[in-house]
């Protein structure tokens, strides 16, 4: 199973990073948050990527490219300019790198993938979010339902202190995640094939008509994750980002936890339908 991952866009509102770089190869903790996102999927077995390139996409495939020979050992011939890679410490990573136009949005880019994910169930996210979200629970929910399109519904963190008043009185003062505001759109999907016919072309935004008819035709579902998850829009939230990563206390940071699961993902993708509980991501 593949894993798309939208890393085309040009990130305006972090402009004095992305006017340089594009804003998926924004650092947290000194890797791009993109290597973070790849991380999470890796951990749970997904390592076969397919990105979508657009603004700056070259900065993309130059760290690619060095990331390939970088993990591992090498062997330079300083006379003939001959590079030996060594076997070992290397990322077990396929990462197909397509450029899907500049100015393209965000269904644009999706359907320009077609052509290298098939005729498979595929994985979708985007290059600036991180998450705790345990992907095999949210596969098996998507094949328990067999409609066309599972997105990951979250609350985001509030950007202010909650009040709740009572007259000019506050009963209560809260920095929690914004647990009592309706759930948003968190990506990290898991899409069929058929989503492609919904795309009209490159001007098509895939949060407006393709996702609206999805939800109209009833082939829509939530996975509803209550647990973190964070999008990097701001200068404020690659901040909040950077101090969780410093503090040892990632949220997103999977990989360095054991796996409790027994599951294999194989067992995932193949295990019989059968109706749910809701699942909770942990």
């Amino acid at each position: 199973m593949k894993v798309a991952i939208l890393a085309g866009g040009k990130g305006t509102r972090l402009a004095e990073e992305t006017h340089v770089r594009p804003k998926p190869m924004v650092e947290i903790g000194g890797k791009p948050i993109l290597w973070h996102i790849m991380k999470t999927y890796a951990y749970y077995g997904f390592k076969n990527f397919v990105i979508a390139l657009g603004y700056k996409g070259e900065y993309i495939k130059r760290y690619f490219v060095d990331l390939c020979h970088m993990s591992k050992d090498l062997t330079v011939n300083c006379d003939n300019g001959h590079v030996q890679v060594h076997e070992g410490n290397s990322i077990d990573w396929t990462v197909q790198l397509i450029d899907t136009g500049i100015e393209t949005l965000t269904g644009g880019r999706i359907k320009r993938l077609a052509p290298y994910i098939g005729d498979e169930t595929f994985m979708l996210t985007w290059g600036d979010g991180v998450s705790d979200i345990d992907l095999e629970n949210l596969l098996r929910f998507h094949r328990s339902h067999g409609k066309l399109a599972t997105l990951t519904a979250v609350r985001p963190t509030a950007r202010y202190g909650h009040l709740d008043l009572v007259g000019n009185q506050v009963a209560e003062f809260s920095e929690k995640p914004q647990t009592k505001e309706g759930w948003i759109n968190g990506a990290f999907f898991i899409l069929e094939p058929g989503i492609f016919d919904y795309i009209d072309g490159d001007m098509t935004q895939w949060e407006r008509e393709p996702m609206e008819r999805l939800a109209r035709d009833g082939q829509l579902m939530a996975y509803k994750h209550k647990s973190f998850w964070q999008c990097m829009d701001t200068f404020r939230e690659k901040h909040i980002l950077e101090g969780l990563w410093r503090s040892g206390r990632a949220p997103w940071k999977v990989w360095d936890s054991p796996r409790q699961s027994a599951r294999t993902i194989h067992d995932v993708i193949y295990a019989e339908r059968m109706p749910l509980r809701e699942p909770v991501g942990t």
